[in-house]
């Protein structure tokens, strides 16, 4: 094979889905290193703390500019997250590149039912306003591949949407 078809492939699949930023619990990290490896495996560009981060480097500030570069931002939903100011400053972060940028950011995907009934606020506003992918099953392997299938799609897609669709965190 010639380099220039390796280039080429290597570029049709590295741009096939949007980059992510994986936001989550320390308490949710053999998901969340799961997630991470099945979307490495497929092809999605992704920062995870635990392969981005270098040692004694000025974590938050490299957050934001991660979340500010990526094109998603993939919040992993759980009670554990739920608790975490760093999540919720990196949901903060997600809805102002949204309002900015009026691109779609963030992609609320769940482990447990508890963003369901919490009144958090700021999870509270993201179950009225978005549809949260399911992933409370995610231990059994035939639905957490089909999940992790249409989190594949999902991410093919590009989406905008109009500013009655903003969240009420930014106002």
């Amino acid at each position: 094979m010639r380099l220039y078809e390796w280039l080429t492939i290597l570029t049709k699949k590295s741009t096939q889905y949007h980059s992510c930023f994986i936001s989550y619990s320390g308490y949710d990290q053999a998901f969340a290193q799961q997630l991470y490896n099945d979307l490495q495996a497929n092809g999605v560009r992704c920062w995870f703390a635990p392969e981005a981060l270098r040692t004694g480097e000025v974590f938050r500030q490299r957050i934001d500019e991660s979340i500010r570069l990526y094109d998603k931002l993939l919040l992993i939903l759980s009670a554990h997250s739920m608790a975490s100011p760093w999540v919720e400053k990196e949901v903060e972060t997600a809805f102002e590149k949204e309002h900015r940028t009026g691109c779609l950011v963030l992609s609320p995907i769940r482990l447990d039912e508890n963003v369901m009934q919490t009144s958090c606020s700021w999870a509270a506003d993201i179950r009225r306003q978005r549809h949260i992918l399911d992933f409370t099953r995610w231990e059994e392997h035939d639905t957490y591949r089909y999940q992790l299938a249409r989190l594949l799609h999902d991410l093919k897609t590009d989406r905008t949407f109009t500013p009655s669709h903003r969240t009420t965190l930014l106002t």
